[in-house]
């Protein structure tokens, strides 16, 4: 009797075995299609990248005639030396577009994160006649056509003297509604208990922002130097109605008279896809250093609320 109580009981265990075993086995499968489809997906993503970097190291006909290989052979840094000025027939000067975009993306991110701040301080804590005219316009100005706003702009700059100077590439850049709205939006979810307390102890409304809500914007700031780089960087029709000279171009609209062909003869795929790496690169680097910033800034924003 003892006998066939046991071998059910052998029986149930052994099948609960093997059912638990075949879903490890169904999950691991799950798990590695996933994977699968994700390596997919990231190779379709890489390659047209990759492409890009082995073609700046080819030769102008081995990339005519081998566009889509990822192995440049044989190995030519030509293109390279060109744009870094190392050959003597270096015409274009690409190392110049690089500073022009370096700095007017620097000064305009710089001044957009702290003027988007203060605006979006004032537009959630200060209460003004007109206050609401901006909130109910909101980032929405900034999507109208630009083509709309290229003759103004042009008549504009001009009428002042800025035509073709680095302050008409600057100062029509350094406030966006955009940002404004991001960070009017931060503000308001702050509790003004906190800047009640500030206050008592004397502090001012600009000491206040600056020494108390402004390091609670983490999250905010990053977010907007993100979106502030990459638009003062791949800025292009802004650039193209203010300025003539070749001194002013920056490497996005160099870059697109490489692509015209009015700066030099044949194809210049190498240079080209040179040009567009180092268009890359930086927008890149910010937003793979920031994101872990980004990420735990969120978090802790989480845990003290």
């Amino acid at each position: 009797m003892s006998t066939s109580t046991r071998t059910p009981t052998k029986d149930s265990a052994q099948t609960v075995h093997d059912e638990d075993l075949r879903h490890v086995r169904n999950a691991g499968r799950k798990k590695l299609a996933g994977y699968a489809v994700l390596v997919l997906f990231s190779v379709i993503y890489l390659y047209p990248f990759l492409i890009q970097i082995a073609t700046s190291f080819k030769s102008d006909p081995q990339a005519s005639a081998t566009p889509l290989s990822i192995i440049p052979n044989p190995f030519d840094l030509s293109a390279w030396k060109r744009m870094f000025g190392l050959t003597p027939d270096s015409s274009i000067p690409i190392m110049t577009w690089l500073g022009n975009s370096v700095l007017v993306t620097v000064i305009v991110t710089a001044a957009r994160v702290f003027l988007d701040s203060l605006a979006g301080y004032a537009l959630s804590r200060l209460h003004f006649r007109g206050r609401g005219v901006p909130l109910r316009r909101g980032p929405g100005c900034d999507e109208r056509p630009r083509r709309r706003a290229a003759v103004p702009k042009f008549l504009i700059v001009t009428y002042l003297g800025l035509y073709d100077t680095y302050a008409a590439m600057i100062l029509p850049l350094l406030v966006d509604a955009a940002g404004v709205f991001i960070m009017k939006q931060f503000f308001d979810s702050v509790p003004i208990s906190i800047e009640e307390a500030a206050r008592m102890d004397g502090a001012g409304v600009f000491r206040t922002f600056w020494s108390v809500v402004l390091p609670m914007a983490r999250p905010a700031l990053i977010t907007l130097t993100i979106l502030s780089f990459q638009g003062s960087w791949n800025e292009f029709s802004h650039f193209l109605v203010v300025t003539q000279s070749p001194e002013h171009k920056t490497l996005i609209t160099g870059l697109a008279g490489l692509a015209s062909g009015s700066l030099g003869s044949g194809t210049q795929f190498p240079l080209k896809m040179g040009a567009a790496l180092l268009t890359t690169i930086p927008v890149a680097i910010l937003f793979f250093v920031f994101q872990r910033h980004f990420v735990s800034g969120a978090n802790e924003g989480g845990v003290k609320g």
